[in-house]
């Protein structure tokens, strides 16, 4: 058995998960290694049993029953055509506008959001659907990606959110509550994103076109088209207003967000078997996905706390003296390890150090947990690694190269932060609405 202080204990465990990471493993496998084999250095093989006591402990969180279930919600929505429907409506509502294609987009992708709970559902479809109509209509290629790509990312911060989820179970704050928190945030990031489009296509009379006046339809024809809202605003205050006002818990949300996708895709008329299987195999493979990394982030959090590493990178984090600077290093921090880190692992390894360090100085947990969310979404955005850079060049014409998606994201990330700040700032934008709640 191995004596290490904790000092190197830190440098030895995070350099070896960087390195297995850079090496390109997986992230469920590098945690998961890097937990079993420290487990073993240190204290031998006899205590191996801890890893199958922390995997029992992370499989009785009851609040995991609701990740298969918005996940399922999310690709049965994406199957039965919502998404077309609701570019066609925005298509002949807002193309009259320059720049009204690119921040109905965003429109869509905040309502797309609401429903589904992941980042890459609304990225790929609107990349497939809008995408291409705003680059045929004369719009620059930055604006098109960018928006698509910033707008995807509302996914995680609009509930129902799997990663919000995810950072529940670590950081011990209500789902519930953090659910409704990030509403007005989701929104402001929204509407920042569709002012800058707007504000900017106005004043650069080239950047994204309005679509001429013969190619849209009358207005007795764009009246019809608002019925296609009525499924997506159902379920979406369905499954929120069912938590807001006390009916259900998250966990009760998400099977009436479940149900709800299967009755739109039947009145929709797509409730076919290949739809259904499709949806469930996706559920299958993202939730797999989703709770190994649980389990192994669970394993190696629970090593990293056992060696008092994690007392010590508090106690470093604390050292840096004022509260709010305390709030910016650790902002800093997730901002930097989300440039190169899958956002689930950088919940799973850093909540369980920084939430304690929050509730000590004083600060809300809710206001933070929100904020790191908000890291998180920049963490899709944000190259060389952000997911969302690689589900646009996944969907993207071969002309566009990577690096005209690493360009796009600059505007839109700047807005972000400059969100992120006012979240700081002004924390009633985060917890405003949650005091309004029913218990």
């Amino acid at each position: 058995m191995l004596e290490l202080g904790p000092e190197w204990l830190t440098i030895i465990l995070f350099g070896s998960l960087v390195l297995l990471l850079v090496a390109g493993l997986p992230l469920v496998f590098a945690i998961g290694g890097v937990a079993t084999f420290f487990i073993i250095l240190l204290w031998g093989p006899h205590a191996l049993p801890i890893l199958a006591n922390r995997t029992y402990m992370a499989m009785d969180m009851f609040l995991l029953v609701a990740v298969p279930m918005f996940i399922f919600m999310g690709a049965m929505l994406q199957r039965c055509g919502i998404a077309e429907d609701m570019y066609e409506l925005i298509y002949h509502w807002m193309a009259g506008l320059r720049g009204g294609l690119a921040a109905g987009t965003v429109l869509i992708c905040t309502m797309f959001a609401a429903m589904v709970g992941i980042s890459g559902a609304a990225t790929t479809s609107m990349g497939l659907i809008a995408l291409p109509s705003m680059l045929k209509r004369g719009y620059r290629k930055e604006l098109a990606i960018g928006c698509i790509s910033a707008g995807g990312s509302l996914g995680i911060l609009i509930p129902p959110s799997v990663l919000m989820i995810i950072l529940a179970l670590t950081s011990r704050v209500s789902i519930g509550q953090m659910f409704i928190a990030g509403i007005l945030p989701g929104l402001l990031l929204s509407f920042l994103f569709i002012a800058y489009i707007l504000i900017r296509s106005y004043i650069q009379k080239d950047l994204a076109p309005a679509v001429p006046a013969e190619l849209r339809l009358p207005l007795a024809a764009r009246m019809k088209l608002l019925a296609g809202l009525l499924l997506p605003i159902g379920l979406i205050f369905a499954v929120m207003g069912s938590m807001f006002f006390g009916i259900a818990t998250p966990s009760e949300a998400s099977a009436i967000g479940a149900l709800g996708a299967i009755l739109s895709a039947g009145i929709k008329r797509s409730l076919t078997w290949p739809n259904f299987t499709s949806a469930l195999f996706i559920t299958l493979r993202l939730t797999a996905m989703v709770v190994w990394i649980v389990f192994a982030a669970s394993a190696f959090t629970s090593l990293y706390a056992v060696t008092g590493a994690a007392s010590l990178v508090s106690t470093l984090i604390k050292e840096v003296g004022d509260p709010w600077m305390v709030i910016l290093t650790m902002t800093l921090i997730l901002f930097v390890l989300g440039m190169f880190f899958d956002p689930g692992g950088i919940v799973l390894l850093t909540a369980p150090i920084f939430f304690p360090i929050v509730i000590s100085l004083g600060f809300d947990p809710l206001w933070f947990a929100i904020l790191f969310v908000i890291n998180m979404e920049l963490a899709y955005l944000t190259p060389p690694f952000g997911f969302n850079l690689f589900y646009m060049k996944a969907v993207t014409p071969p002309d566009i190269t990577m690096m005209d998606i690493y360009k796009s994201q600059t505007p839109f990330v700047l807005l972000m932060l400059l969100g992120l700040g006012l979240c700081m700032v002004f924390p009633g934008i985060i917890t405003w609405l949650p005091s309004l709640m029913v218990n």
